[in-house]
């Protein structure tokens, strides 16, 4: 029995040290791409292009972060591709130091898009049911009413 035990803990720990090794490797990802904070990011809104910027006025959630915008007819007559990216390009380390102080301006860029697209498609921002209690005492509580509020920033639009 204590062979199976010992055994058992030296997996364990092979285990983790295998892990450990194999991280050392890695490249964070925000560093991998020196790039990434100058390229578009983009949506497909279901609308002709004159009735997405009526008079060269954009749609209030984009002109109201700081982004270089611009629009093509989708392919095959499916709409309109709005692209938007920061104007101050931020790129190796302070690009990965303004994101962990929460200073990237990317994920405001996210939000207005997909704001933009909910306003032209549906004439309203979409949003999720919130609860009556928005906070939560508790640990892993908190830590969901962190991920929610998070929730629009991020992800593929």
């Amino acid at each position: 029995m204590k062979r199976l035990v010992a055994g058992a803990a030296l997996a364990a720990a092979g285990l983790a040290v295998a892990r450990w090794v194999a991280a050392r490797g890695r490249v964070p990802a925000a560093a991998k791409d020196p790039l990434e904070s100058s390229r578009w990011l983009g949506v497909t809104v279901n609308r002709p292009p004159d009735e997405v910027a009526p008079a060269g006025h954009l749609p209030e959630p984009l002109a109201q972060v700081d982004a270089e915008v611009r629009m093509n007819r989708a392919p095959g007559d499916r709409g309109t591709e709005i692209y938007a990216r920061p104007r101050e390009h931020r790129g190796g380390a302070d690009g990965v130091l303004a994101r962990l102080r929460g200073e990237d301006p990317r994920p405001g860029i996210r939000t207005a898009l997909r704001e933009t697209k909910s306003l032209l498609e549906t004439g309203d921002v979409l949003r999720s049911d919130e609860e009556i209690a928005t906070t939560r005492p508790t640990l892993p509580g908190k830590v969901l009413d962190m991920a929610l509020g998070r929730a629009a920033e991020g992800g593929r639009l």
